[in-house]
């Protein structure tokens, strides 16, 4: 064992590496990308897969030793799975260890979009003092937040909004109804969900039925005024254009975003100019107990695989004995 090593596309936390150092050396790659992965994953029996790290066919093909990946994260569209299944290599994710952060962040997003913040940041340092008088800003008390994806972040953030008074929508085909209602929340279907919404926040899954969920369609069915929070994946958005130019004729009068396709976006795009567009560099899971909530999943079950032992959590359990 003293000469397989575990490969990481980033640095992982210490309490990662204090749980896998007993099975084989670390190593990280210089970034996330398939070359620089390429070359680190000769000796790999465990490789891990920050944020953007790329989990490629040939990645994966290339670590002939390897025996489990690791996701710091729920989402695994980044791991070619049919590659991992293909060699029987549980891919091994950390479902709800974010959940909070992430809906914390949504209920900042909107907040800071429907109290408008950055604008009346702006005016004070401009010295506008009578600012005050010529807008005013909007309420979450009243309105109607429609959660598109309801799974772990999705129920968090039903749970953490009870206080502010709002109306609960939830659309997720894969969720029983009495599971919404538990939360205050009642499930409707997607289209109703914006037609209705006020406030429109993302936290679905990537895939194929997913991508592009938002389209120029779909943000015409919204309330003309609504506001649009993604913290999930950026392609479940069909681009950028269509924020825009929803944000230009007022359809839409804030949008939150902290994720983006491709990532890094190219901010030269003129929505980064807007005041209405509030981002994030993928960085709202980033918290430091929910990275060390993370770590300590993801870590545990790729110790549970070296150990012979059944994960908790795993993306492809059809490939454990």
């Amino acid at each position: 064992m003293s000469e397989a090593t575990i490969a990481c596309s980033g640095p992982i936390g210490e309490v990662a590496i204090d749980i896998l150092k007993p099975y084989a050396q670390i190593v990280i790659a210089k970034d996330g990308s398939e070359d620089s992965l390429l070359q680190i994953v000769d000796r790999a029996i465990g490789l891990i897969l920050r944020g953007d790290g790329v989990g490629s066919a040939r990645v994966i093909e290339a670590a002939r030793n390897l025996k489990v990946i690791g996701r710091s994260g729920v989402g695994y569209d980044n791991v070619d799975l049919n590659a991992a299944n293909a060699r029987k290599i549980p891919v091994v994710i950390t479902p709800g260890a974010n959940a909070q952060a992430v809906a914390e962040a949504a209920i900042a997003f909107m907040l800071a979009l429907c109290k408008k913040m950055a604008h009346w940041d702006k005016q004070l340092k401009k010295g506008n003092w009578k600012s005050r008088f010529e807008q005013s800003s909007g309420d979450l008390d009243g309105s109607t937040l429609g959660i598109i994806g309801f799974g772990s972040i999705g129920q968090k953030l039903a749970e953490l909004i009870r206080p502010f008074g709002m109306t609960v929508l939830a659309y997720d085909p894969f969720i029983p109804p009495e599971t919404a209602e538990a939360l205050g929340a009642r499930l409707v279907e997607l289209n109703e969900l914006l037609k209705r919404s006020d406030f429109v926040s993302i936290h679905a899954s990537l895939n194929d039925s997913t991508r592009g969920l938002i389209n120029r369609e779909r943000l015409g069915m919204m309330k003309r005024g609504a506001f649009l929070v993604n913290l999930a994946r950026g392609a479940l958005i069909e681009s950028l254009d269509i924020l825009y130019d929803a944000l230009n004729s007022r359809q839409l009068a804030g949008v939150g975003l902290d994720v983006f396709d491709p990532e890094p976006p190219d901010v030269a795009h003129p929505i980064f100019k807007l005041e209405s567009c509030l981002t994030s560099p993928h960085a709202m899971a980033m918290t430091n107990r929910a990275m060390f909530r993370s770590f300590k999943s993801m870590a545990g079950d790729m110790a549970a695989v070296f150990e012979g032992k059944r994960p908790r959590f795993v993306a492809n359990p059809e490939v454990l004995p």
